[in-house]
């Protein structure tokens, strides 16, 4: 799927939020990555067989320092 010079990591990949992004909707909160992931802005995943991955960002920083 991904036409870029130095290929972007595939959707099974580990690292498959490297991906380029092809296209962005910041209002609806998601944007496709190259691979064929969907990327949103809670850092859910859709992947491309329909399986998904949980919201994975860390805590806050001020909750850290509390």
């Amino acid at each position: 799927m991904c036409q870029h010079q130095n290929t972007c990591p595939s959707a099974e990949a580990v690292d498959r939020e490297a991906a380029r992004i092809v296209a962005t909707f910041p209002e609806q909160g998601w944007s496709l990555l190259c691979n064929g992931v969907i990327l949103f802005e809670d850092t859910g995943e859709l992947l491309p067989d329909g399986s998904q991955i949980e919201p994975h960002r860390g805590p806050a920083r001020h909750a850290l320092a509390a």
